[in-house]
């Protein structure tokens, strides 16, 4: 087997010996035809009336295989639709090109081909090059054909050669385009407006969760990277814009693991004058349309198992959930010994401060939700874990709060806005005070954000879905760094 550096070694010298020529890594070379196109165009025509045609085409793109016979070779090229054979002849090319082909291209090198379409004998539509043309030179061979690119390691710290390698990858990306674009379409036809709010901010708010921390030179500001863009999308709430979103990037300094990056993406709207129950409605609206128009089915597997986003889904109490999924009975779930015994036998370590509600959280944390596997919304949050919600009618200790599970994975966090100012003080101080007793996680006390609520927050309800989990979801795939185009990697010993 040859060595990986003696390949790289007998490239570099095809380089120096095409730099010799004066015509290295031109760039006057123009595609016209793409090779999905060309294969849609000619689905239809068969090899004499292609012959007869006389169609052109100017195709670009990397080469994928490549087959040698003498005077007269075959190679498949690679561009961003699919992939095209082409048809080299030395009698159609002339010498001096086709010495070149022979000479110094390789498997991997990114071409230009000119020529006329045709049919082979076996029916393959092709390209008979009339000019051949080296635009850039691989110096690397790729991964071997029938192996292709499995490890992966390579796969997320190489995502350039993934891509390269496997159609399946491809499309993952593709889906989460599409996704993307779905999203900003729904919402725009329902009248919301598209806005972006800071990613440095003064005081990281929008939810529990630990910021990065940077630094401002040249004003001398300790500043944080947004954990949640919650706060200034209900300030712009405030000043009059009553449906908002915005597609974002967020920044939460924890671990990495199959659900959770450092750096993720997320959508978050608000929509003054609505509820918990207009959310609901919404999401369930969302998921299905974007399903339907993504997949063409809301019916999609997910790691083998069938799940349904047609339908309209559960929904349970934090309450019921636990009830249904623990053994506990209604009585039990209002009894802190009771949570904190269940807690203990998972190996759970309790914090004194810890109330009843955030007992009821940590069991339904590590007892139900992974057991949510079709679309499910979880609602009445205890307020103790809930400090931007509106607390319930009936029973103020419950926020008009949801979770939506799919595949025990939350995809959305949803409720009705705490838009009483005093209210949000008190819970504010309530955190500020946790995280002076050492919780990282525990909100700061946002002053501006409480004087923008003095100026008025009407009725709003407000959402985030998680985008990479989401496309997980859609696209099948078991880690959030098959759906991160560069996910975080620790740096890589050479």
């Amino acid at each position: 087997m040859t060595d990986e550096h003696d390949i790289i070694r007998v490239r570099r010298d095809k380089l120096a010996r095409w730099r010799e020529t004066g015509r290295a890594y031109p760039n006057a070379f123009r595609r016209d035809a793409m090779a999905a196109e060309l294969h849609e165009r000619c689905a239809d025509q068969d090899k004499a009336a292609l012959e007869s045609a006389g169609i052109e085409a100017a195709v670009a793109g990397r080469v994928m295989l490549r087959r040698v016979m003498g005077k007269a070779s075959f190679i498949t090229l690679q561009d961003d639709s699919g992939r095209i054979q082409c048809y080299v002849r030395k009698d159609d090319v002339g010498d001096e090109a086709y010495q070149a082909f022979d000479d110094l291209w390789d498997i991997g090198d990114i071409v230009g081909v000119r020529g006329t379409l045709m049919r082979t004998n076996k029916g393959e539509l092709t390209v008979q090059a009339s000019h051949i043309e080296l635009l850039s030179k691989d110096l690397r061979p790729l991964p071997e054909k029938y192996h292709g690119l499995s490890d992966h390691e390579i796969k997320y710290r190489q995502r350039y050669l993934d891509l390269i390698m496997n159609p399946d990858s491809r499309r993952v990306f593709e889906v989460r385009s599409r996704v993307v674009a779905y999203i900003r379409a729904f919402f725009n036809e329902r009248g919301f407006m598209e806005v972006e709010t800071p990613m440095m901010q003064l005081i990281p708010g929008g939810a529990a969760a630990r910021p990065f921390v940077t630094h401002h030179n040249a004003l001398d500001l300790e500043l944080y990277l947004r954990v949640a863009p919650e706060l200034y999308l209900k300030r712009l709430t405030v000043g009059g814009f009553e449906r908002v979103f915005e597609v974002n990037r967020n920044f939460r300094n924890e671990g990495l693991s199959t659900r959770h990056n450092p750096e993720f993406t997320m959508l978050e709207f608000y929509w003054a004058y609505a509820d918990m129950e207009d959310l609901i409605t919404l999401t369930q609206d969302l998921l299905r349309g974007l399903a339907e128009e993504v997949l063409e089915t809301a019916e999609i597997s997910y790691q083998g198992e069938a799940l349904s986003l047609g339908k309209l889904a559960d929904r349970m109490t934090m309450a019921e959930a636990i009830v249904r999924h623990t053994g506990l009975d209604s009585s039990d779930v209002q009894n802190a010994e009771k949570l904190s015994e269940l807690l203990s036998g998972a190996g759970v370590a309790i914090e004194q401060s810890w109330g009843l509600g955030r007992l009821q959280t940590e069991v339904f944390d590590h007892y139900v939700e992974d057991k949510l596997r079709q679309p499910t919304f979880i609602t009445h949050y205890p307020a103790e874990v809930s400090p931007l919600s509106r607390r319930n009618d009936d029973d103020p200790h419950v926020t008009d709060r949801f979770e939506l599970f799919v595949a025990g994975r939350e995809i959305a966090n949803g409720f009705s806005e705490l838009n009483d100012p005093e209210d949000q003080a008190e819970r504010f101080r309530a955190q500020a005070e946790a995280k002076s007793g050492g919780d990282l996680e525990a909100m700061h006390y946002d002053e501006d954000y409480i004087r923008a609520l003095e100026y008025g927050l009407p009725p709003t309800a407000g959402e985030g879905i998680g985008i990479d989990r989401l496309i997980m979801l859609l696209t099948d795939s078991p880690s959030i760094r098959d759906v991160l185009l560069f996910p975080l990697m620790r740096p890589k010993d050479d």
